[in-house]
């Protein structure tokens, strides 16, 4: 394998033997099943699945090497439609592979010409009309196509490269431009990349964009993501050293929005959990940088207005500097959390003066990144930054040394691929002891039931691959945007891993109360009929608790009993985690091939957020690995 040797070869020289046997080990995986064995009369597809930030640019060119010593000479390589990742993605591509590929870039075209496929060729373009129009154009005048597959590797494959009118009966035009681009060879080979391969399942298999097959590669060793930042259960009850999310009110945009009004609590423990960690960073590391994230909404007015209210918030710590103020205090705080998971942060005193510093001259940036305004200009790598942003912030925008992220954003019917993409948060180069992430309890829960639901995924793709793949998440979560998905073939209902309600109910109370009155508190768990927990289920009541979606799915599996876990008098905090102790949580994952239904009884304390009067909270996860649908 001449080609690949070479690649491998080079990144163990500028990059580093443990990447290069990470590429290695995806490539051995994805190439003899799937690449060595092409046919070159076909048109293939399928996926390279990672995880957010996870790396997957280096094995995606070891993909291309490892295919170009497979007789695939001509490769288009596409990245979003954003110039700074389609120059990164080019750089990266004439970097490593240059020496013994025809690397090109949009404007490459004479350069393409004149090669005249003495070497092959690898293309990187934005998913642009114009671009992709342009690019159709050359490869059809070269003829260089005549008789030849083409390879076509779709960096974020779920995003722009779908069919975003297909309930309209038209094509949108981005997926028209690759489809003509596919078509130019006698056969193809599609590669989509994307760490959210929601919307790829959920299109028709005539489509061209589901996934034949599907290869998951894990990330590599110091990597942050999901179970780092949302594993823990309840992060208000499982005590501040377990996880690094600290809850925040639910509504502080609004206070933000008001004109003269304070600065909100949470963002004003982010601010100095940041400028702590900035000090740390500096401290200890001379010369690099510690950046903060805000996602506010996806409003341009509120990304103004929250980097305005920073700059206030900047400007009271600096007049309150002094040995007795209380900002010093507030400071002292964020020092002594992070001292919970970094025991040996830098003295207190010398991380006050050097962020008085950094107050007093002004080192610190905040940047506004959305549509209008994409700071291309500014350097992530050096400094102390504070970026402000919408949907621009997700889909390949890396930060480097990101330690602190705000979010103030609600979404009444989020969808899972979107909201996933925007975990900037996740990667390599993240000190986890400072990593804090400050944000209301409703969006917590929503990112710990997507990276639950995303594990479950990545473990029954791995075990089965994408055939009976059924993409599940509770009702009020949708797996991926409408417009790419044809109504009229495919529903999604709720299951898979463990779901609940935010708001519950006490108005059947009693009846649960008559209902579980022989299931004792003593026992660990108990087996219950299968006809039993379906009349707890539709007793439990709340917005969000789609009984008769979860009953629908239950005599689907033509179960006979199920796991019930009864616990009661329980003291917990309304809205914070997915409410199960650790004990239990464990407890219902042991139960890998059934159904599990755990109601919790609990006080209702005012203390507590409720309402004072007890109530019952439904916890139900349907047998593992297994995916549920339903046609319309």
């Amino acid at each position: 394998m001449e080609y690949f040797r070479k690649y491998i070869q080079l990144t163990r020289e500028l990059a580093s033997d443990q990447i290069a046997e990470g590429i290695s080990e995806t490539v051995n995986r994805i190439v003899p099943e799937n690449i060595s064995n092409f046919d070159f009369i076909s048109h293939r597809s399928g996926l390279l699945l990672g995880n957010v930030q996870s790396g997957k640019t280096g094995r995606m060119l070891g993909v291309v090497a490892a295919a170009a010593d497979c007789d695939f000479e001509v490769f288009v390589v596409l990245t979003t439609d954003n110039t700074i990742l389609q120059e990164q993605t080019f750089k990266r591509a004439l970097k490593f592979l240059d020496d013994t590929f025809c690397v090109c870039g949009e404007q490459d075209d004479a350069r393409f010409l004149m090669n005249e496929m003495r070497r092959p060729v690898v293309i990187v373009l934005k998913k642009n009309t114009n671009i992709l129009k342009s690019w159709k154009n050359h490869l059809t005048s070269s003829k260089f196509l005549a008789g030849r597959p083409i390879f076509i590797i779709d960096d974020e494959g779920d995003a722009a490269s779908l069919n975003t009118k297909i309930n309209r009966s038209e094509v949108s035009t981005i997926n028209r431009r690759i489809s003509e681009i596919r078509k130019l060879g006698n056969s193809s080979f599609y590669l989509q990349v994307t760490a959210t391969p929601q919307s790829l399942f959920l299109q028709e298999k005539k489509s061209g964009h589901y996934p034949e097959f599907t290869c998951y590669f894990p990330p590599g060793q110091g990597y942050l993501g999901g179970d780092f930042f949302y594993g823990a259960a309840d992060p208000e009850n499982a005590g501040q050293a377990v996880s690094p999310a600290r809850i925040t009110d639910e509504d502080e945009l609004r206070e933000i929005r008001t004109e003269g009004g304070n600065i909100p609590d949470g963002m004003h423990r982010a601010i100095a959990s940041f400028l702590m960690s900035a000090a740390h960073i500096f401290i200890t590391e001379s010369g690099k940088s510690c950046n903060f994230l805000i996602h506010p909404s996806v409003s341009i007015s509120d990304h103004e207005t929250v980097a305005g209210r920073i700059g206030e918030a900047l400007n009271r710590f600096l007049g309150g500097l002094g040995n007795n103020s209380s900002l010093r205090k507030d400071l002292k705080e964020a020092w002594m959390d992070l001292q919970k998971t970094k025991r040996n942060i830098s003295d207190f005193e010398e991380c006050y003066k050097f962020v008085s510093g950094l107050l007093e001259n002004g080192k610190i940036k905040v940047s506004i990144m959305n549509s209008r305004a994409k700071v291309e200009a500014v350097d992530f790598s050096s400094g102390a930054n504070i970026v402000v942003g919408g949907n621009s912030l997700g889909r390949g925008v890396t930060f480097p040394n990101l330690q602190t992220t705000y979010y103030c954003r609600r979404a009444k019917q989020p969808q899972a691929d979107t909201f996933w993409q925007h975990c900037r948060a996740f990667g390599y180069d993240r000190d986890p002891g400072l990593a804090r992430i400050f944000l209301p309890a409703s969006l917590f829960r929503l990112f710990s039931q997507l990276n639950e639901a995303n594990s479950a995924i990545i473990e029954y793709l791995t075990l089965n691959g994408p055939e009976g793949l059924r993409l599940i998440y509770p009702e009020n979560i949708r797996p991926t945007r409408p417009n790419v998905v044809n109504k009229d073939k495919l529903d999604i209902i709720a299951g898979g891993v463990n779901y609940f309600p935010n708001d519950p109910s006490d108005a059947s109370t009693e009846e649960l109360d008559l209902i579980l009155d022989s299931y004792s508190d003593d026992s660990e768990y108990e087996t219950a009929d299968i006809d039993t927990v379906k009349n707890i289920i539709s007793k439990c009541e709340a917005e969000d608790w789609p009984s008769l979606t979860y009953i629908r799915c239950i005599e689907s599996l033509g179960l006979s009993d199920a796991v019930l876990l009864v616990r009661r008098r329980r003291q917990i905090t309304k809205g914070t985690g997915t409410l199960l102790s650790p004990d239990d949580r464990k407890l219902g994952n042991s139960f890998d091939g059934r159904l599990v239904l755990t109601m919790y009884r609990v006080d209702g304390d005012k203390n507590k957020k409720w309402d004072g009067k007890p109530l019952w909270i439904p916890n139900i996860k349907f047998p593992k690995g297994k995916f549920y649908g339903m046609e319309k």
